[in-house]
């Protein structure tokens, strides 16, 4: 798995396969998103496939970068609604302070995620010792 998405080209149209390629989650995973309202299919074929565009790859890879920070898929969905309504109105005060929010909170989360990290190698590293 990747931490780089397969590009995709603008305009394209995704089935779940293509975007769980893209993104390195698993179709499951992308389904769970569906179901719980954090990533609806922009449309669906004539044969009830889910498809999905540009945005819906960049929007499952805002999610794939809360996950491992911890975040709950209510916290996910309402930054994704903060970032959603930036795109439509960049200066609005009170859309900026919920994102300073979760900027500190991601901030927050990084640096516990680290502590553990370097508690982990120092665990490592004494059993090596021994």
């Amino acid at each position: 798995m990747t931490d780089t998405p397969t590009p995709v080209p603008d305009g394209r149209r995704m089935h779940i396969g293509d975007l769980a390629e893209a993104t390195g989650l698993s179709q499951r995973t992308i389904r769970h998103y569906d179901e719980v309202g954090l990533l609806p299919a922009t449309t669906r074929s004539e044969g009830g496939f889910r498809i999905y565009t540009e945005s819906d790859l960049q929007r499952m890879l805002v999610i794939r970068s809360m996950k491992p920070l911890g975040f709950t898929l209510e916290e996910m969905g309402e930054l994704l609604d903060t970032v959603d309504l930036l795109a439509t109105d960049p200066n609005d005060p009170e859309t900026r302070a919920r994102l300073a929010g979760f900027i500190a909170q991601a901030n927050a989360k990084r640096d516990k995620l680290a502590l553990n990290l370097s508690r982990a190698n120092s665990f490592i590293r004494d059993l090596q010792g021994k």
